[in-house]
């Protein structure tokens, strides 16, 4: 009965929380909207609050939906270049314009661009199409600047509540948003509720300039900030963004990303500030290099409700860095430290004394013996392990440490590619690799979240993997075999030990077989027949973790 009412529309909170939990789920959301008038009225918001960001089925037809509500001044601009069918309708069902939420300036020039190039082609029905397909290069980037500034103008005057704003400009894409940028200059409210701001460009203009002094004046709302500095003119936009931390009533979290000349003087003064010091809850270090940066304790010390701080393949952590985290009287809730440097073991030691009751997310791309026993020491919560190098005499202090830690452990990445990068002439990859694969399965904990093994993968070897492992399950499992020289295929040895044993809910495996890599995603055949097993395939790149993402999506 209660499914019943359900589906007719008489539980409508809960039919919209049902609809909400499928958000970014746009398969199952496509299917809401054909079950009745209500559900598809909860689904359309879902599905439009950030369509740029859909990418499979490749189809970019969205804009023209936007482009319906284009005035007529800009109509005339656009027939310059375009003719449009009368044949296909001329309204929509909804104001789809008005449902988005999330803007992303790259992919707004990806998705006009890709539509471009398709009605110029022609290959899919179009309600428009290009007058002169003869078009000359500048001509294709004229008329990617006005579609750009058309749907800005459309977002603009429908007055869409805009929460994520990432403003990622490349060279070309600066060209395309000087116009826009006059735009927003000229509509303050078009960013007056933006609760996450992404800043990652690589040139200096006097509109980007003009820009951050507007947000300054103009955004007070943000709880989120990404900062990316450019090469150029770092001074500027540091400054420029140290005033926007300072005028906002309730930042939570920020992060410095590529961050190679600039000492982040201003902007890191600016985080002791009353109004930042006591919301600011997370920070995250990625790519930056600490070489210059010499305020961190004075800031540390008057941030009073910071709850994580986590260190992503940054450089210089070096006894200038380290002097200053020793002079932190509160404690230092480093949550996430990543190193792509070799550190003195006496400062990683340091390092995790200061940290370790609050470390859960750790690797490192570093041979060194000591590491693995100073995490055992002192890390007693980690939850993500990965990227680390291990020697052959070694290797059982990784089944050591994995004991020692499975309370808590949710991710693993065993890469064997990022150490064959380093090109050690003595390392044994073959050896290592068989002896992970024939112990690893005893001492995983019996639930994972995530694991991602990327090793050379001897058949034998890895069956008894997959016999070991039967008592985990594994929620993401990623498999990559980086061999050249394996005879056989390892989708036999998969299809009967984790096909048929369902320990898995979502799989990707890449196998060099016959001479070339496999990815088992575009093996049709077999994806069927393991979905039929209640497995998800999807393709290695699209299931593996990168680092940064997660660390960003989990804090």
């Amino acid at each position: 009965m209660a499914c019943s009412k359900l589906f007719s529309g008489d539980l409508p909170e809960l039919i919209n929380e049902v609809i909400q939990y499928f958000r970014y789920d746009y398969k199952t959301l496509h299917s809401c909207i054909l079950v009745n008038r209500l559900w598809c009225r909860l689904a359309i918001p879902l599905l439009w609050e950030d369509p740029f960001l859909i990418k499979k089925p490749k189809n970019y037809r969205f804009i023209e939906i936007y482009l319906y509500n284009l005035n007529e001044d800009y109509k005339t601009k656009l027939n310059e270049y375009v003719n449009h069918d009368d044949s296909f309708p001329s309204n929509t069902l909804f104001n789809y314009p008005s449902f988005i939420q999330h803007l992303d300036t790259s992919k707004v020039c990806y998705s006009v661009k890709m539509w471009i190039s398709t009605i110029i082609i022609n290959k899919q029905p179009s309600r428009y199409f290009i007058r002169d397909k003869n078009l000359s290069n500048t001509q294709i980037l004229n008329l990617n600047r006005l579609i750009c500034k058309s749907l800005f103008l459309i977002f603009i005057e429908n007055e869409i509540n805009l929460l994520n704003f990432e403003i990622v400009l490349m060279h070309r894409e600066i060209r395309f948003f000087d116009e826009t940028f006059e735009l927003i200059l000229q509509n303050p409210n078009f960013i007056y509720n933006i609760k996450n701001l992404k800043f990652y460009v690589n040139k200096t203009t006097e509109n980007i300039t003009k820009f951050l002094e507007f947000l300054q004046l103009n955004c007070n709302s943000i709880s989120s900030l990404y900062f990316s500095l450019p090469c150029f003119s770092h001074s500027i936009i540091e400054k420029g963004l140290s005033r926007i931390i300072d005028s906002q009533e309730n930042l939570k979290r920020i992060i410095f990303s590529n961050v190679s000349y600039s000492p982040l003087y201003h902007s890191l003064l600016s985080l002791k500030r009353p109004n930042c010091s006591n919301t600011l809850n997370t920070i995250i270090f990625y790519n930056i290099n600490f070489k210059n940066i010499i305020v961190l304790d004075e800031v540390f010390n008057q941030l009073n409700v910071l709850e994580s701080i986590h260190i992503v393949y940054c450089n210089s952590l070096d006894s200038k860095f380290f002097e200053q985290i020793d002079k932190i009287s509160k404690p230092f809730k480093l949550k996430s430290l990543f190193l792509n440097q070799i550190l003195q073991i006496e400062l990683l030691e340091f390092l995790m004394q200061k940290s370790g009751n609050y470390l859960e997310n750790i690797g490192m791309y570093n041979g060194l013996k000591q590491i693995l026993p100073l995490i055992t020491r002192y890390c007693s919560k980690i939850k993500y392990l990965g990227h680390i190098l291990l020697e052959n005499q070694n290797i059982h202090l990784l089944f050591d440490l994995i004991r020692n830690i499975t309370q808590n452990l949710n991710y693993l990445t065993i890469d064997f590619s990022t150490a064959c990068s380093y090109n050690h002439d003595d390392y044994d990859y073959d050896n290592i690799s068989s002896i992970i694969l024939c112990n690893l399965g005893q001492v995983l904990p019996f639930k994972l979240e995530y694991l991602n093994l990327k090793l050379i993968i001897n058949i034998s070897d890895f069956e008894v993997f997959l016999r070991n492992f039967q008592n985990t399950f594994i929620k993401k499992l990623l498999i990559n075999s980086i061999s050249d020289n394996e005879s056989e295929s390892i989708y036999p040895s998969i299809e009967e030990y984790i096909m048929k044993k369902r320990r898995v809910k979502y799989l990707a495996v890449k196998d060099f077989y016959n001479g070339k890599f496999e990815d088992l995603f575009f093996l049709k055949d077999k994806v069927k027949e393991f979905q039929l097993h209640d497995i998800q395939i999807l393709g290695y790149c699209h299931l593996v973790i990168d680092v940064y993402n997660f660390i960003n999506e989990t804090y």
